[in-house]
């Protein structure tokens, strides 16, 4: 059920409202004339006085400040604040070097500027392109990444370019050789960048995944029957305003243009006992290196979210095929470069799920059983980063789990390759003509962590034997192992990789509240086995940019606006120095022993492409576990009803399960499907093959 708060203010973490918008670009534009706007969000509230709201309501309330980043005829860049009460600039800065993240309008300009220049007219010429056809040239703008002819005062980008012989043709089947760098504040084409070895257009037939083309190759199939997913009574959470409830977990989901979906004071009600957990969760940046040596293919490392906005580049969400079942939707509301407002409808959805088995025993004696089935709940976003496509889900479980989880999908990024040309092995040919290269996906998350309180200490968690040797009396046969815990007592000391050899995980503690059983420190454990290491070397421009990808995990101390750990402006920076996370570790000597801690993991694959994968991919996932330990008494979801039930007195008795609240809409696939006729459920006799 949707409920309506009874105070008319907004949370002082909802993402701001048209009306705040409108008024934050209205107050800029009477103080500064016209302007580019790049960004108007919401600057977060201070946490120290966001937490004292967060206890008691009757605090002062945090106020409403947005965020304005904003591009001057010139080409300068200013940042500043906005307090919406007051209706005063509070702040307003000249930024020298920094160029703020690219907008949707700006990547759409490139493309109608690249087809009227007379240099690239040229260059499509030579690949074999008429020039009559320049409406058939596409291409994908990215930022240049750095390039160290330009330096970053100049606002550039890259045109990676394609060509469709059809409107409706899959444009990365046909890669053109050379590269056209773009100044935004010319709008012009400065220069291109063409390649030692030309590699002419492709002339291989198209391969589609449209359905004109799918038919033509032999048609869909057609032994698909429906799924439905229904809730006939309506759905299991609750909203007031942009606050959750569901299955004790409540919590406020925001939205901004950069991160997307932002996950802010997630709490569980412990039998009566609310208890916090994390603060705040986000997707924090991510950057996709490729891996081909050759000029310049070294500049394609996109940070998807501090270079374009996974927020700017959310998609609008469809019923029934983005999202499956009873869905509730939020919207999402930017500020156009121009200042006016655009809205992206859906573009987060919330939805519960099956989750199949959450517990079961069966007592093979007597088949007395208990099985109680899981349902989770999504909240998911999707956007579309040029070529590729990322469906971000925070998935909350009933047993105090937390589960983020990346799916991929969308199109490979691809470059011409001649007939019978060595890829060298930095890429696969996919289909004759299309090189598609290596590259990594490498995502940092955010765990701005509040376990049981403010102050926590992390732990590095490895399975190892024991070191007593065989024939000890400490480990006379040899079988001892146990977890050996290392605590981070300092920032250097957290910078640490994953070991599938230990199946390594990571401790969120408070160690000030012991477990009254274990004894050991209240926490929260990172589970995560996808944790591709950054391949490109030590010292490349990649290595310098994404210091975040480093290592698998770092913990820093808080402090207020160290949210974005390539940096908060990341076009066109150098690497020298190191933005965001290489300058919060310091010198890697302060103390993150008990103290209001943030935990970055950066997660990912490695993705050598293969011809399955093209002309659309099958959606890969990415997995990882936020999982209690020691946290709960026992395990939490055992109040979850069952759906069926029986005990040992009850069978010998002979009567009826003590619960049996099996699914009645489901039925058997095929008639006498079970081998006995009889249909009966398989929940109450016969489990382990007994009569």
């Amino acid at each position: 059920m949707v409920a309506s708060s009874a105070d008319l203010l907004p949370h002082p973490l909802d993402p701001l409202s048209q009306a705040e918008i409108e008024s934050a670009v209205q107050l800029v534009k009477k103080a500064h004339g016209d302007l580019f706007f790049n960004v108007v969000s919401l600057h977060e509230p201070r946490k120290a006085e966001m937490t004292k709201w967060l206890e008691d309501s009757s605090a002062p309330r945090p106020p409403r400040i947005a965020d304005v980043v904003v591009i001057a005829p010139g080409g300068k860049v200013y940042e500043g604040f906005v307090d919406l009460a007051s209706g005063t600039i509070t702040k307003w800065d000249l930024l020298d070097g920094l160029q703020p993240i690219i907008t949707m309008e700006e990547l759409m300009a490139v493309e109608h500027v690249c087809r009227k220049d007379p240099k690239v007219i040229e260059q499509c010429v030579i690949s074999g392109i008429a020039r009559e056809d320049m409406d058939k040239v596409y291409c994908d703008p990215w930022t240049i990444g750095y390039d160290e002819r330009y330096g970053n005062k100049v606002r550039l980008q890259q045109a990676l370019m394609y060509y469709r012989p059809n409107i409706d043709d899959c444009q990365y089947q046909y890669p053109l050789d050379f590269c056209p760098i773009y100044d935004q504040e010319k709008r012009e084409v400065i220069a291109i960048d063409i390649p030692n070895v030309r590699r002419p257009l492709s002339k291989a037939q198209p391969v589609n995944y449209h359905p004109a083309a799918v038919e033509k190759a032999g048609g869909y199939r057609d032994d698909l029957k429906p799924i439905n997913i229904t809730q006939p009574e309506g759905v299991s959470f609750k909203m007031t305003g942009r606050e959750i409830e569901w299955q004790n977990w409540k919590f406020h989901i925001g939205f901004n243009y950069r991160e997307g979906i932002i996950l802010n004071n997630i709490t569980y009600n412990d039998k009566g006992n609310v208890r916090p957990i994390f603060y705040r969760l986000s997707l924090a940046e991510m950057v996709v290196p490729y891996g081909n040596p050759e000029y310049p293919h070294h500049r394609k490392h996109a940070f998807d979210l501090g270079e374009y906005g996974a927020g700017y580049m959310a998609n609008s969400l469809a019923l029934g095929c983005d999202c499956k079942g009873s869905i509730h939707y939020l919207d999402a509301q930017f500020a156009s470069r121009s200042g006016s407002i655009r809205t992206i409808k859906n573009a987060i959805c919330i939805h519960e799920e099956d989750a199949g088995i959450l517990f079961k025993h069966t007592d093979f004696r007597d088949d007395s059983v208990v099985v109680t089935r899981a349902r989770k709940l999504i909240i998911q976003q999707i956007f579309t980063a040029a070529n590729y496509e990322y469906a971000i889900q925070w998935i909350f479980h009933q047993d105090g789990t937390i589960q983020p989880e990346i799916k991929l999908t969308g199109i490979l990024n691809t470059y011409a390759i001649n007939p019978d040309e060595d890829t060298k092995g930095w890429g696969t040919q996919v289909y004759p003509g299309v090189n598609a290269h290596n590259h990594q996906h490498l995502f940092c998350l955010r765990i701005d962590a509040n376990v049981d309180g403010p102050k926590n200490t992390v732990f590095m968690a490895d399975a190892v034997p024991s070191e007593a040797p065989v024939g000890s009396p400490e480990n006379f046969y040899g079988n001892a192992f146990f977890a050996k815990r290392t605590k981070f007592s300092t920032v250097g000391e957290s910078a640490t990789d994953y070991d599938g050899a230990t199946s390594r995980t990571w401790d969120i503690c408070n160690t000030n509240k012991l477990h009254p059983y274990s004894g050991k420190p209240v926490s929260y454990k990172l589970v995560s086995r996808e944790t591709a290491r950054l391949l490109p070397k030590e010292g490349s421009l990649v290595w310098k940019r994404a210091a975040f990808a480093r290592h698998t995990v770092h913990v820093t101390k808080y402090r207020d606006d160290e949210l974005w750990p390539a940096g908060r402006h990341v076009p066109q920076t150098s690497g020298e120095p190191s933005h965001g996370l290489g300058e919060w570790m310091g010198d890697g000597s302060e103390s993150i022993d008990n103290e209001d801690v943030v935990l970055w993991h950066t997660f990912g694959v490695t993705h050598i492409p293969a011809p399955e994968d093209f002309p659309v991919m099958p959606a890969e996932p990415i997995t990882l576990l936020l999982r209690p330990r020691n946290f709960f008494a026992n395990n939490p979801a055992m109040d979850v009803p069952p759906s069926y039930a029986t005990t040992p007195s009850q069978i010998a008795a002979k009567r009826a399960a003590v619960i049996d609240a099996t699914d009645k809409l489901s039925k058997l696939a095929f008639a006498n499907g079970n081998g006995n006729g009889n249909g009966s459920a398989c929940c109450g006799n016969g489990t382990n093959g007994s009569s």
